[in-house]
């Protein structure tokens, strides 16, 4: 009877190695791919956070057919709103640039709670701002572009047009970092919520 009851004893610890050797651990997975795409995504966020700050700093425009000391000018620095935006902007490119290094821990360590749970409290609060400066800078280019007659203001874009348009390609720009911040935010909580 004992020897009968090491037998299966002896066969069901084989069998248990047997499965260990069969199925190795993947050191990754499906979420070093995320924290793969993750690195990519702030890369391309970096760009369109810099490319909107700086589109936005150097948008100036003067109208050519006034005298040199009665001229026309509309520049970034005209408008509160739009000066709020470059820095924001920048801000948040800043921040994406600091948190590389937190993205390239995550991809060596994908397991690992820690760095994604930091990152997605902060990509948090830095998609809000990047979503407040996009917004407000976008209202003042849609009166720029239409006015308000209701209030007199009146359309600047039919004789400024090289300023609304780089104008209006920085609020695109600070778009796609927002989108791109929105899709951080859920393949972070998609790598901390599967375990």
């Amino acid at each position: 009877m004992s020897t009968n009851i090491d037998i299966q004893e002896s066969t069901k610890e084989t069998k248990g190695k047997a499965a260990l050797i069969a199925s190795p651990a993947r050191p990754g997975g499906w979420k070093k791919g995320i924290a793969i795409m993750d690195f990519i995504l702030r890369l391309g966020a970096i760009a369109a956070a810099l490319g909107a700050a700086a589109s936005m700093g150097t948008s100036d425009q003067t109208l050519p057919f006034f005298t040199q000391f009665f001229q026309f000018e509309a520049s970034y620095d005209s408008f509160t709103t739009f000066q709020f935006f470059v820095i924001t902007m920048a801000i948040v490119a800043g921040y994406l640039v600091l948190s590389l290094p937190f993205s390239i821990v995550a991809i060596i360590r994908p397991h690992a709670p820690g760095p994604r749970l930091f990152l997605i409290i902060l990509d948090s609060v830095f998609l809000t701002l990047a979503t407040a400066s996009a917004a407000s800078a976008a209202s003042i280019v849609y009166l720029a572009h239409n006015g308000n007659q209701d209030t007199n203001w009146l359309a600047i874009c039919n004789q400024f047009g090289d300023f609304c348009a780089q104008t209006s390609g920085a609020v695109v720009s600070s778009f796609v970092a927002v989108v791109v911040f929105v899709f951080l935010v859920v393949m972070s909580a998609l790598a901390l919520g599967k375990h």
